[in-house]
């Protein structure tokens, strides 16, 4: 284990619990009596099976099946939250804006106005708890907190919370969760866990190069919910069995992380191509996740890239 490299944000996050300033997240509010229908129809998760305090992890495509952008997706008596990534926050508001026609939806960009602060690692609960607050139990369940939100998402791919508060009160709450033992994470230490998790990020390693079927990310599918957006493409891969790269995550015997795009090899011969990559102090070597060749793409496999021995792990449960 590199000592050296290991951070108080990062220990935190793998040991006990760690706060995320997730600040930057896109915060799109939808109201209006067609919102579930409207947003069950544009994404490809179910949405009309959601009772308030409910919620999902869910893909907006284009027509051709590529994907746009990721979302979580909350349920509330009033409103759908829908909780971005940075990148995205603006391609997903116009994209649902596009399609908002005869229908009673309308959208409220809450980047301004609503704050969001991370809360991970596995001893997250029991802080929550100690504040008073609830942690609910299921993955996109939501409970109120005062006037705050506490719904159960992860950055990292493990045990984390996000709540959701007026932005102003948000300062004040990421120093409290502080004096309860929260260290500070940046965005390198979440980057590195992630990865050691086999978490993907949308714009690292998802974008609109890849269709659904390719990333593996089936929890945000659903197969029996009728049309949506880019369905048939979805649906045709998956019944033909057309998909010849999945994203897989990898270990790398180095510990200098290769660049995106990196080839991935096979006795010389191209396999695939890295994603993202970080150095894993804890392991002492590279993590990553890279798009491998569905011949190789098995928990096991021996590949190579830029020289150094590369194995593929198994994905982490979701």
């Amino acid at each position: 284990m590199d000592l050296a490299g290991l951070t108080e944000g990062y220990r935190a996050l793998r040991e006990t619990a760690a706060v995320l300033d997730l600040s930057g997240r896109g915060r799109i509010r939808v109201t209006g009596e067609d919102r579930v229908r409207l947003l069950h129809a544009m994404t490809t998760n179910h949405v009309q099976q959601l009772a308030p305090g409910q919620g999902c992890y869910a893909l907006f495509l284009t027509a051709q099946g590529r994907v746009l952008a990721d979302v979580n997706l909350l349920a509330q008596p009033e409103f759908i939250l829908l909780d971005t990534e940075p990148e995205t926050r603006e391609k997903v508001y116009a994209h649902l804006d596009k399609y908002i026609i005869a229908d009673d939806v309308a959208l409220e960009d809450l980047a301004g106005s609503m704050g969001c602060v991370g809360l991970e690692g596995p001893k997250s609960r029991e802080l929550l708890g100690a504040l008073g607050a609830p942690a609910p139990e299921a993955s996109h369940q939501t409970s109120g907190w005062g006037d705050r939100l506490v719904s159960r998402i992860s950055a990292i791919g493990a045990d984390g919370y996000r709540i959701f508060l007026p932005a102003a009160d948000a300062p004040a709450l990421m120093e409290q969760l502080r004096r309860h033992g929260a260290a500070p994470a940046a965005d390198a230490d979440i980057r590195t866990v992630r990865l050691e998790n086999g978490r993907p990020r949308y714009g690292e390693d998802i974008g609109e190069r890849f269709i659904p079927n390719e990333t593996q990310l089936f929890h945000a599918l659903h197969f029996s919910k009728g049309c949506y957006l880019g369905q048939e493409i979805v649906e045709r891969v998956r019944s033909r069995g057309q998909v010849h790269r999945l994203l897989m995550p990898l270990r790398i015997e180095t510990r200098v992380p290769p660049a995106p795009g990196a080839e991935l090899q096979v006795q010389g011969v191209k396999a695939g191509e890295i994603a993202s990559a970080a150095f894993s102090p804890a392991l002492d070597m590279v993590v990553a996740l890279g798009y491998v060749r569905d011949a190789h793409a098995r928990p096991g496999a021996s590949l190579e890239c830029n020289g150094a021995p590369v194995t593929v792990a198994a994905a982490r449960p979701v």
